[in-house]
């Protein structure tokens, strides 16, 4: 990949993070890039109508243009007509954030969500985001469907997350993590508590193909004062039914479907 595209896929990637826009000397700064170089490419990409900057001289934000661009592929894929009702009808009989991943090209990257939590404590994070697969239930319930080399490969290439904000007990070692996929294995999902963030707690389990194979995970997740052990094993049923309602139904979608 070129040094131009690299450092723009950087700061759309910012960007999409900073929906009230971000200043250049913040973005350049941010993404370890000189200013000259991340003006000459914001001001290109504005030309091309996926930035938009301020009046006089404002901070740099994404236009419509490319958020147009993702709704327009997830409509094509399939996924608001076939895994949303599963997604919503879940959140409304658990009252948590129910979240569908999808697995391609060795990452694990969230595309819809439900949120069924309507008053109290609500976790909602940003969708189209990459899983950190050590940490978090839905990377842990895929990992625990692969070879272990294969899995181990997949979280060395992504680290164990020293650098994010993760819970005190994320698995910071080989051991641990490997414990926990044994442990997804033998339950048929995986749970965590405190570990992808502070406070919060989730369940996950993954879609399959007909033919076997991992090609998302479906998860439910919430703080953990309102998840314990025994919410979570309570959760699990619905959770694994969803699952297997998608799965039926998944290749009906090309973005579940994934490549031929």
């Amino acid at each position: 990949m070129t040094t131009v595209l690299a450092r723009s896929l950087r700061l759309l990637e910012a960007l999409s993070r900073a929906p009230e826009g971000l200043p250049l000397a913040v973005l350049a700064d941010r993404l370890a890039m000189p200013r000259s170089a991340a003006h000459r490419l914001l001001t290109e990409l504005a030309r091309q109508g996926y930035v938009r900057q301020g009046q006089d001289g404002g901070p740099y934000a994404l236009s419509l243009k490319l958020v147009s661009l993702g709704l327009t592929f997830l409509a094509e894929s399939g996924i608001p007509d076939i895994a949303q009702p599963v997604l919503d009808r879940l959140a409304a009989e658990t009252g948590e954030l129910v979240r569908l991943g999808v697995i391609r090209d060795g990452k694990l990257v969230w595309v819809a969500k439900a949120q069924g939590a309507r008053s109290g404590l609500r976790y909602d994070p940003d969708n189209g985001a990459e899983a950190h697969l050590a940490s978090t239930a839905n990377g842990q319930a895929w990992l625990a469907t692969l070879p272990e080399a294969e899995a181990l490969a997949l979280v060395a290439a992504q680290g164990f997350g020293q650098a994010l904000p993760l819970g005190p007990q994320a698995p910071r070692d080989l051991p641990t993590l490997l414990a926990r996929l044994d442990q997804a294995r033998r339950q048929g999902f995986a749970c965590v508590t405190e570990s992808s963030a502070p406070g919060t707690a989730a369940i996950a389990a993954v879609v399959r193909a007909p033919q076997g194979q991992a090609i998302g995970v479906v998860s439910i997740a919430g703080p953990a004062s309102r998840l314990d052990a025994g919410r979570l094993a309570a959760l699990a049923p619905a959770l694994l039914a969803a699952a297997g309602d998608m799965s039926q139904t998944s290749q009906a979608s090309p973005l579940l479907r994934g490549p031929p």
